[in-house]
């Protein structure tokens, strides 16, 4: 009882400082985002299964939202997710500069750099809004499941969580990128081939999520309940 009375009152006082562990978790968090959207464009050949290449590395945000959820709590990890969705729009906006500004006269790989690098607004609109929506959710449910389960069986949290969030971040970005351009059983097909995937990494993930979550919350001295945190994604603020 006193052990949850503990737990429960460390969601009341904020925690003024950013360990060098949290802050590592974050930095692992942005550069697994930033990543996964800039080698997305080449598709790759995995078991027969044609997915764009951000999936040998997408995920990993996921599992590193989870921990931050799990070990600081849902506000902290709000607060991330929109840091990272920043960090992408300023990687996105650089891009395109150097895309718009003109080459230098013996530079002539400006049609392979807008190959590439190039953005269509749909798909960007598409990636930002599945990239909200799928954080925000997971991190959401993994929250509210640790209440549920008083912090026990941490593995139904990461996959819960994430057969939720990963669900969702494939149907938003798929439907709203090749909705109309694609016949709509190959669309089902894209979506639950890359949503089963996903779920697969966390799964296979869950020893180094549980060796991560005990490594911080140890090092912390903290294990995060989100009893009286506000869950609006639009607050920076518990």
């Amino acid at each position: 009882m006193k052990a949850e009375t503990n737990q429960e009152n460390q969601t009341v006082h904020e925690q003024p400082r950013y360990s060098h562990w949290f802050v590592f978790v974050v930095a692992i968090f942005i550069t697994c985002l930033v990543t996964a959207n800039i080698i997305s464009v080449k598709l790759i050949s995995i078991f027969g299964l044609v997915l764009p290449a951000g999936v040998l590395i997408f995920p990993i945000s996921y599992i590193t939202g989870d921990i931050l959820t799990e070990v600081y709590g849902y506000a902290q990890a709000r607060r991330v997710i929109w840091l990272g969705f920043f960090c992408n729009f300023i990687v996105v906006v650089a891009i395109w500069l150097g895309k718009v500004m003109p080459p230098a006269s013996f530079w002539d790989a400006q049609l392979a750099y807008e190959r590439i690098l190039g953005f269509t607004p749909r798909l960007l609109a598409a990636s930002f809004l599945a990239y909200l929506v799928g954080e925000f959710i997971n991190a959401f449910v993994m929250a509210k499941m640790k209440i549920a389960t008083k912090g026990r069986w941490l593995w139904t949290r990461t996959i819960g969580s994430t057969l939720v969030g990963q669900g969702l971040d494939s149907l938003v970005f798929i439907t709203l990128a090749f909705a109309g351009t694609i016949p709509s059983r190959a669309l089902v097909l894209a979506i639950t081939t890359q949503w089963m995937v996903k779920l697969a990494y966390e799964a296979a993930a869950t020893p180094l999520t549980y060796i991560s979550v005990r490594f911080l919350k140890r090092h912390e001295g903290m294990d995060v309940y989100d009893y009286h945190t506000r869950f609006n994604p639009l607050l920076l603020r518990k």
